[in-house]
């Protein structure tokens, strides 16, 4: 058996899943001993080890060719990348790490800071928010999914922090049609059925977390 080990709410763990059950691949998730590893760390069925998102990336696009996450048009291609970057650079530090890492248990994010939530920092973090909706609506709207028609990596990194932060009920989604739009069509994908199955002891999501039209 294949196996993951995985925070619940860290986007990078998220992201990994969602490749994973976009490849057809079954894994056992395992919660690690230590949060502040090397995370996600993937363990293949051969036993090869992969530490770290990027390695888990590589591994899975070479190993795994069949449903290929990286488009082959070359523009397409750079589109999709320069959405995965984004979103597990800009888009994790300006909002996914003021909101979801401030809101949610250390022991489910691997976050560094053990504290109380700071609001001040929240309310920072909702207003990249907004400017990151506009950004995603647009994209989605003019390409039918961010990089282009089909569903490609970058779309799935973007989901990944998006559906964190909608655990908490934080996607002012009303406001944002387009880009509502286009999270009802990655949240339908079957790869999501397990990220939208999570529950976090003493902090349950939203109610319409895990519905698939809203």
């Amino acid at each position: 058996m294949r196996h993951l080990h995985h925070l619940v709410l860290s986007p990078p763990s998220r992201l990994a899943r969602l490749m994973l059950g976009e490849k057809r691949l079954t894994c056992d998730p395992v919660t690690p001993e230590d949060i502040f590893s090397h995370l996600p760390i993937f363990i293949d069925l051969d036993g090869t080890r992969c530490e770290g998102l990027w390695a888990i990336v590589d591994h899975l696009e070479g190993g795994y060719p069949e449903h290929a996450l990286v488009p082959e048009d070359m523009a397409e291609r750079g589109e999709s990348f320069r959405f995965l970057d984004w979103a597990m650079g800009i888009l994790h530090e300006t909002v996914t790490k003021r909101i979801v890492y401030e809101k949610a248990s250390q022991r489910f994010t691997g976050a560094f800071a053990h504290r109380a939530p700071d609001m001040n920092i929240v309310r920072l973090g909702r207003d990249a928010l907004k400017t990151a909706l506009v950004l995603i609506g647009a994209s989605a709207e003019r390409n039918g999914y961010l990089a282009s028609r089909d569903c490609s990596i970058g779309d799935l990194a973007v989901a990944a922090h998006i559906s964190a932060l909608d655990y908490f009920g934080e996607v002012p989604w009303p406001e944002y049609p387009t880009a509502a739009e286009w999270y009802v069509r990655m949240k339908s994908r079957p790869s999501f059925r397990s990220l939208l199955a999570d529950r976090v002891p003493g902090q349950p999501p939203v109610a319409h977390y895990a519905e698939l039209d809203a």
